[in-house]
C-alpha cells in the first residue's frame, strides 16, 4: 500500500470521527500523521517490513500511529476506521467535497434529514430544507446546490500529477516486456492538461498489429494495482488501476503506425478534425494508423509523429498547443513560440519552511533546491494573517530578512533571497506594513480569505494590492483548488492590464492542486504585455519537484523562457530586483 492510500485512510477516518464528534485531540492524530507521511520521501509498507527500520523514527508518528500502520500493511484497514464505518455510510465522506459544509454541518444533515449522500443532499435543497438547520439559511442552500453542480462536472476527473505517477508505473512495466520498442503516454497527460478523465497509453513493436501484443496486454491485466479488467481486445486492454479507479487503456500497435497512433491519441479532437480537414485538401486521409493518399491508399507517413506533420507542410506541434487555438494557423506561417521547457528553469520562487507551515528548515529547501541544479530561490513564509500557520509579523520579518543575508554569507549551496506570502486583506490592503516589506526581497501578494467575494469588490480588492509599492507578483492568482475549488470571479484583464503597466508579475503556481493561472488566462496575460514566475509553493522539499506541472501549464499558455523570470541566471535575477518598480 502506497503512502497516498495511507493518507486516505487516515483523513477519512479522522473526518468520521469529527463528524461523530469525537475526542479532538484523537482526531488531530492522525490528521498530523496524514500530514508527515504524504510528505515523507519513502514508502511507509517499505519500512515497516524492515527488520532495522521503525516508524516511530520518523518524527511524528508515535506508538499509538505506529500500529494503526502495522494493522493497515497487514489487512489495508484499522480497527477505529472499521468502527466509524460500522457507525457511519462511507458515502458521508463524499458530503465534505462540497463547498460549505464541514463535518459538524454533515453530522446535522445526518441527524436530522438521514442526508447520506449528494442526492439526498441535493434533494433536501431543492426542498429549502437546509434552511431550516441551526447556522444554515438561504444562501447557503445555493451555495451548496452550485457546488454540486460543480461537483459533478468534475467528477471522474484525476489531478494531472496523478495521471503521470500512474503513467510512469505502467509504462515503467511495459518497457522491458519482450518485442517492446517504444511506449508514450497520450491524451490529455500529454497536452499537460490540468485534470485528466482517463489515460492512454501506446505500445509499439515489430510483432504487436497481431497475435504478438497477447502477452503485453495479458502483462497489463495483471498489474498488482489493477482493480477492474473493462475489457481485453486484440490489440487494446482497458482497466480501472488504482484505489481512485483511472481507467487506463494501453494500445498495441505495429511499430510502422506509432507516429499516427500518438498524434491521433494525443488529441484534442479539435486539433485533430481541422488537421484531417487539411489532409484532405492535399489528397491525404490521416487516421491513427497513418497518412495515405486518398487514391489508391499508399502510405506517405505514419512511423514518426514529426513526419505526419512534415507531410502535411507543417512542423511539429508540441502536444500542449493542441487545442485548435491558434496552433496549426500559427505552424502554417512558421510563427509557433520556442516554449519554455524545465531546464531552463534557474530557481523557485515561492516555498515555505518551518518558520510557518513549512516542513523543512531554511537549510534543507536550500539543499533540496541546489540539488536540483538550481542557482538561487526565494523563502515566502506566510504573513500574520495566516494565524494557524504562524504567520510573521513586522518584527518577524525584518529578523528573517536579516537571518537571510547572514545564511547567504555563511555558505549556503545557492543564493537565497529573503521574501514572504503577504496576504491581501479584503479591502485589499497588505497584511504588513510596507516598510516592512521593504526589507525584503520578494514579495507575494496573495488572496488566501474572503474569496466569496462578487466580482467587482475581488476585481478592486486585487487593484489596490497591484498597487502595492513592494509587491512583486501575484500568486495564486484566481484562488482555485482544481477538483475541489472553483476560482474567486473578478474582471482578469482589467488586472492584467493593471499589473502589465505596474509591472507587478503573475504567478503560475506549479502545486498540481492549483496551477493558477491556467494557461488560457497567462496566454492573455502575456498579450498584455504580462511577465510570469513559474513557482512550486513548496512545502517540502519533495514538492519542489512539481515545477515540471508549472512548465507544462505555462506551455500551454503559449510562454517562451524569456517570458518567465526564474529563467534568469542569478546576476540577470538580481539585476532584475534591482530594477525597483
Amino acid at each position: 500500500m502506497e503512502n497516498r492510500e495511507i493518507v486516505r485512510l487516515l483523513t477519512e477516518t479522522a473526518d468520521l470521527m469529527e463528524i461523530a464528534g469525537e475526542d479532538g485531540f484523537r482526531i488531530r492524530s492522525y490528521r498530523n500523521a496524514a500530514a508527515v507521511i504524504e510528505g515523507y520521501p519513502e514508502q511507509m509498507g517499505a519500512i515497516l517490513a524492515s527488520p532495522e527500520r521503525k516508524v516511530t523514527e520518523i518524527p511524528g508518528i508515535g506508538k499509538g500511529i505506529a500500529a494503526v500502520l502495522e494493522e493497515i500493511a497487514q489487512r489495508g484497514s484499522f480497527e477505529r476506521r472499521d468502527e466509524m464505518l460500522a457507525r457511519f455510510p462511507g458515502s458521508l465522506l463524499e458530503l465534505l467535497k462540497i463547498q460549505g459544509l464541514g463535518p459538524k454541518s454533515i453530522s446535522l444533515l445526518y441527524q436530522h434529514h438521514g442526508v447520506k449522500d449528494i442526492d439526498g443532499l441535493e434533494r433536501l435543497c431543492r426542498e429549502q430544507k437546509l434552511r431550516e438547520l441551526p447556522r444554515m439559511g438561504a444562501k447557503l442552500e445555493e451555495k451548496v446546490l452550485r457546488s454540486i453542480e460543480s461537483y459533478r462536472k468534475r467528477a471522474g476527473r484525476f489531478l494531472l500529477s496523478y495521471g503521470h505517477h500512474a503513467a510512469a508505473e505502467i509504462m515503467g512495466e511495459l518497457r522491458n516486456l519482450p518485442g517492446v520498442e517504444r511506449v508514450e503516454a497520450a491524451g490529455s497527460l500529454r497536452r499537460g492538461k490540468e485534470t485528466i478523465g482517463d489515460l492512454d497509453i501506446l505500445v509499439s513493436g515489430p510483432d504487436l498489429a497481431g497475435d504478438g501484443a497477447a502477452p503485453i496486454l495479458e502483462h497489463v491485466i495483471k498489474l498488482p494495482k489493477v482493480e477492474e479488467v473493462l475489457g481485453q481486445g486484440a490489440n487494446k486492454a482497458s482497466v480501472k488501476y488504482g484505489f481512485e479507479g483511472l481507467q487506463v487503456d494501453v494500445r498495441a500497435l505495429a511499430s510502422d503506425s506509432f507516429g499516427a497512433a500518438l498524434q491521433y491519441f494525443t488529441g484534442s479532437k479539435e486539433h485533430n478534425v481541422t488537421l484531417r480537414t487539411n489532409a484532405l485538401k492535399r489528397g491525404l486521409t490521416l487516421n491513427e494508423y497513418g497518412l495515405f493518399t486518398v487514391e489508391g491508399g499508399q502510405r506517405v507517413a505514419g512511423e514518426n509523429e514529426a513526419d505526419v506533420y512534415a507531410k502535411l507542410g507543417l512542423p511539429w506541434i508540441p502536444p500542449e498547443l493542441r487545442e485548435n487555438s491558434g496552433e496549426l494557423e500559427a505552424a502554417a506561417a512558421g510563427r509557433l513560440p520556442g516554449l519554455i521547457r524545465p531546464e531552463d528553469i534557474r530557481g523557485d520562487l515561492h516555498m515555505h519552511t518551518t518558520e510557518t507551515d513549512g516542513k523543512a528548515t531554511l537549510r534543507e529547501m536550500a539543499e533540496a533546491a541546489a540539488a536540483l541544479g538550481y542557482q538561487y530561490i526565494a523563502i515566502t513564509d506566510h504573513s500574520k494573517a495566516l494565524a494557524m500557520a504562524n504567520g510573521l509579523d513586522e518584527q518577524r520579518v525584518v529578523e528573517f530578512a536579516r537571518h537571510v543575508r547572514e545564511l547567504n554569507r555563511d555558505g549556503l549551496p545557492l543564493r537565497v533571497f529573503s521574501g514572504l506570502e503577504c496576504d491581501i486583506l479584503r479591502d485589499g490592503a497588505m497584511d504588513l506594513a510596507e516598510d516592512a516589506l521593504a526589507e525584503l526581497d520578494w514579495v507575494i501578494a496573495s488572496v488566501h480569505s474572503h474569496m466569496n467575494l462578487d466580482e467587482s469588490e475581488m476585481t478592486d480588492r486585487l487593484a489596490r494590492a497591484v498597487s502595492s509599492p513592494n509587491i512583486r507578483i501575484l500568486g495564486h492568482p484566481t484562488g482555485r483548488m482544481l477538483l475541489h475549488r472553483e476560482p474567486f470571479p473578478f474582471r482578469f484583464d482589467e488586472i492584467a492590464s493593471l499589473a502589465a503597466a505596474r509591472g507587478v508579475l503573475f504567478e503560475i503556481n506549479a502545486s498540481p492542486e492549483r496551477l493558477d493561472l491556467n494557461g488560457a488566462m497567462a496566454r492573455t496575460a502575456r498579450a498584455k504585455g504580462c511577465r510570469f514566475a513559474i513557482s512550486t509553493d513548496a512545502h517540502h522539499p519533495s514538492h519542489l519537484e512539481n515545477m515540471t506541472y508549472g512548465v507544462s501549464t505555462a506551455r500551454r499558455g503559449w510562454l517562451e523562457a524569456a517570458d518567465v523570470v526564474n529563467t534568469l541566471p542569478l546576476a540577470d535575477f538580481e539585476a532584475f530586483l534591482q530594477r525597483r518598480r
